[in-house]
């Protein structure tokens, strides 16, 4: 692979049938064992609601399997394909989830919020998904061509914001707080590690605590949806049959799992006691279901994930590629995370999906599309060894 200016290389799109280095085994194997640990989860977690809302208990496990099929193949498409072609896409791509992001606030509430695009005969598209996406890919592109000037306030600080700050206007419209927190995170991880310095941190910090602000004054509809959710998380049970419920019925579900559960399709919360339970609170399923045992299972591998995403960051050929995959890893990670800390209480409920495990179209194929690009990314760190 050659080597233009900077840190760019000559986009060359591999063909699917020429002969190339292999992928990272053990970043491939974790990917898969997730993708398969989540549909049997939600096949388990999804019966009964399904029952109930559609008188099929296969109602959400059945597309979901559907998605990761075409996920998989479009993950082993991104794999081969050299993932220098993405420059190119960065800004086009950024503007059409900015578009999204406008056309979903004129779509029909769903639970208070408005987060869904409806697409006759092909479901619902959520554009914050396509949104984290464009976010990783353009703070990625904009680094590695500047990334000898990320010192400066006009490189390093300026586009990011004006970037983080459109997006997440728009998103906390919706609202959508756990997606602007997620989007925001990786931000921040993505700056620190191309380079901005230090002292512009406490800068956007001030910042960023000065928007949120404007926007609980200036977005009436967000303060009492924030404030509820405070009150919520501070005491569940103040509220039991309202705000308070799912925290309830989650903590229920995982203090009956013990340490090693009741066992693969034993939950008794699933039965319309957590709401959601195939989607943002799946989690507290997997710990009634295969206790602390299987939840420390589904937190190893998550944390696998990204150690061994970052591995590939380190070996990436260049800035472009190692940025891809670190902002691709660490998406994924917080988001976990941060639906964990959801479902223990640890944080207010903001609604947010499990990865790979949640019920999902969309945030399945952008995952398993990511996970090809840095599949991808591994194939040029190992043909730079030959």
């Amino acid at each position: 692979m050659k080597k233009t200016n900077g840190d760019t290389a000559s986009p060359r799109l591999g063909l699917l049938g020429a002969k190339q280095p292999p992928v990272d085994l053990p970043f491939l194997i974790l990917v898969l064992t997730l993708v398969g640990f989540g549909l049997l989860m939600l096949g388990s977690a999804s019966s009964a609601v399904g029952e109930y809302r559609r008188g099929d208990a296969y109602t959400y496990l059945r597309p979901q399997l559907l998605f990761a099929a075409v996920g998989i193949v479009a993950m082993t498409v991104a794999s081969r394909v050299d993932y220098h072609i993405f420059h190119r896409l960065a800004w086009p791509l950024l503007l059409l989830s900015l578009v999204l992001l406008v056309v979903v606030l004129f779509m029909p509430e769903y639970n208070g919020c408005k987060r869904w695009l409806v697409l006759p005969g092909l479901g619902t598209l959520q554009p914050s998904e396509i949104a984290k996406f464009s976010v990783i890919l353009t703070f990625s592109h904009i680094i590695s061509i500047n990334h000898r000037e990320m010192k400066r306030f006009t490189v390093g600080v300026l586009p990011f914001v004006l970037i983080l700050g459109a997006v997440t206007v728009l998103m906390l419209l919706e609202p959508h707080l756990s997606g602007t927190l997620l989007i925001l995170g990786i931000g921040a991880v993505l700056m620190f590690v191309g380079g901005t310095g230090l002292r512009w941190f406490a800068l956007a910090g001030s910042g960023g605590a000065a928007a949120i602000a404007a926007a609980l004054v200036l977005l009436p509809d967000l303060v009492p949806y924030a404030t509820d959710r405070l009150s919520s998380w501070l005491d569940p049970f103040a509220d039991p049959l309202g705000e308070g419920h799912q925290t309830i019925q989650s903590l229920y579900a995982i203090g009956s799992g013990g340490a090693t559960g009741l066992g693969l399709g034993n939950s008794r919360q699933k039965y319309l006691y957590v709401p959601e339970p195939q989607n943002d609170f799946i989690f507290s399923i997997v710990c009634e279901e295969l206790g602390f045992v299987g939840a420390a299972l589904v937190i190893l591998l998550f944390v696998l994930l990204l150690l061994r995403g970052l591995t590939i960051a380190l070996r990436a050929p260049d800035k472009f590629g190692a940025l891809l995959t670190v902002g691709f890893v660490v998406q994924v990670t917080l988001q976990a995370a941060l639906n964990m800390a959801v479902v223990t209480n640890t944080i207010p409920n903001t609604g947010i999906s499990l990865p790979f495990f949640s019920s999902g179209g969309t945030s399945l194929l952008m995952l398993l599309g990511e996970m090809g690009i840095v599949l991808s990314v591994s194939r040029q760190a190992t043909e730079r060894k030959y």
